[in-house]
């Protein structure tokens, strides 16, 4: 995980740096992450979900060629 910082410039109200906050914790992926790390998973949890996910992606691409 990455560790993120926000200063508060100089007239800057709370509202706006919890804002800013917000906006760089979505921008880097920090939430799912975190959800994914939350329970382990073995390897082959792992390379399950890649390939049901890779095919899931297939068959949505063979649907919009129609």
């Amino acid at each position: 995980m990455t560790l993120i910082v926000v200063k508060k410039k100089a007239g800057e109200s709370d509202e706006k740096l919890i804002a800013r906050f917000r906006k760089k914790v979505l921008f880097e992926g920090i939430i799912p992450e975190a959800r994914e790390r939350k329970f382990f998973k073995s390897g082959a949890e792992k390379r399950k979900e890649r390939k049901y996910r890779i095919k899931h992606l297939r068959e949505i691409e063979k649907k919009r060629e129609y």
